[in-house]
């Protein structure tokens, strides 16, 4: 073929096809082997999906229902988009007896919606709102394939590597943010054979393009007026938007806004000096000189005194992690949490409060038993050495790396033969 990406060129007997890719398919799942009809892009997601311990006859699970799926939906980015998925492709779907699916970064279906019919066979396979089409879930898919590859694709009937998808056929193309080109997800179009066509992968690049456009215009969530924006998650130095300017603040001014920001009713000279500074012997004309200049940065009336306080609101990505948490909305607080909160910093408040958040997600997580989501927090920088999560991981996703991880985690934690552990500090 001469597109790798394209299922079916024009001219090829779909019938044919579909006969020579389950043979494939069987010699694939029985002796692991794969033979030269099937595209590439196609035998390596099988390879992947055998090496995730997917089975052929395995289904979607279902992870997040009713209240979960709500408010995860209500936050997420692509929300702000359904209208205009639902405009170009939801009469498509419903008028050509196919589906649109939206899903997520990590392949867990938002929405899906279409032809009644249509809905209804694709509910005795999961293929519903709040079921996971990652790949390590249920094998090749076009929405899973998408979010794995962050790029277009198109999976034709046998070429699902769960067998009762088989007689389905997809397009799906990933939805970026077009600010900062994080993945939010995909759109997804699945029907019938009729979709295994150039076309039908044309199209939903397009509306994905037209998604990003469409963000890309939409303002963000209205902000009261001059209000500030701070940047602290997995930054030495937090970034602070103010007036329009983006500034990068030094450690020390970066620590002092985020406490003011958590204190909007102020804090004393005393009680500021507490929070950033472990050295009793730090004079208050130190912390003075500190706010003085922060004072210059932020502009005329923004840091008042007596107490230090700010006299403006201030939104950063550290609260709306936390307001996510509190509402339950584990996976969107997953996602927005970019690391640490300022992880440098050993200022005691800021430690105390970067323990406090990063203990309050990682025990959602583990509660929640997503291995997406565990897998995500376990081979990030800040929870490599996390010896709860890779336990989490290895009871839901007992792959040979993973539990070769584990096992190396275990027995750096274990005591050395013959020696009692350290005492805890």
């Amino acid at each position: 073929m001469t597109d790798s990406w394209v299922a079916l060129e024009p001219g090829t007997d779909p019938v044919e096809r579909v006969r020579v890719l389950r043979r494939a398919h069987e010699a694939f799942t029985s002796a692991g082997t794969v033979s030269r009809p099937v595209r590439s892009v196609v035998a390596d997601s099988w390879r992947r999906s055998a090496r995730a311990g997917v089975g052929p006859d395995g289904t979607a699970p279902v992870e997040l229902a009713d209240g979960d799926l709500g408010s995860y939906r209500a936050e997420h980015p692509l929300a702000r988009v359904m209208p205009l998925f639902r405009e170009l492709v939801g009469t498509f779907a419903a008028d050509g007896e196919h589906l649109m699916a939206v899903c997520d970064a990590h392949g867990r279906l938002l929405w899906v919606e279409g032809h009644a019919g249509a809905r209804r066979r694709a509910d005795r396979m999961n293929f519903v709102p709040g079921a996971r089409w990652a790949e390590s879930a249920v094998g090749t898919n076009a929405p899973g394939t998408a979010v794995a590859l962050d790029r277009p694709v198109q999976v034709f009937a046998a070429e699902h590597f769960a067998r009762r998808v088989q007689p389905w056929t997809c397009a799906a193309a990933p939805v970026h943010d077009p600010r900062t080109g994080r993945l939010l997800g995909a759109v997804d179009i699945t029907g019938g054979d009729g979709l295994a066509h150039p076309h039908s992968l044309a199209f939903v690049q397009a509306v994905a393009r037209a998604a990003e456009s469409q963000l890309a215009l939409l303002a963000p969530a209205a902000a009261p007026s001059g209000a500030l924006g701070l940047t602290v998650l997995g930054r030495d130095e937090a970034l602070l938007l103010v007036d329009g300017r983006r500034v990068r603040l030094s450690r020390r001014h970066s620590e002092i806004l985020v406490l003011l920001s958590r204190h909007p009713e102020g804090l004393t000279g005393d009680e500021l000096l507490c929070a950033l500074y472990e050295d009793e012997s730090v004079t208050p004309v130190t912390l003075r000189a500190e706010l003085a200049r922060l004072r210059r940065l932020l502009g005329p009336g923004v840091l008042g005194s007596r107490p230090y306080r700010l006299t403006v609101p201030v939104e950063s990505d550290l609260a709306a992690v936390e307001r996510r948490l509190e509402t339950g909305a584990v996976t969107a607080a997953a996602t927005a949490y970019a690391g640490p909160v300022l992880p440098a910093s050993q200022a005691p408040a800021v430690a105390r409060l970067r323990r406090r958040l990063a203990d309050g997600l990682r025990t959602a997580l583990i509660a929640r038993r997503d291995p997406d989501l565990l897998a995500d927090w376990a081979r990030a920088p800040w929870g490599e050495d996390d010896l709860d999560v890779w336990r989490a991981l290895a009871a839901l996703r007992p792959t040979a790396a993973v539990r070769s991880r584990l096992a190396e985690l275990e027995a750096e934690f274990a005591a050395p033969p013959g020696r009692l552990p350290a005492p805890p500090r």
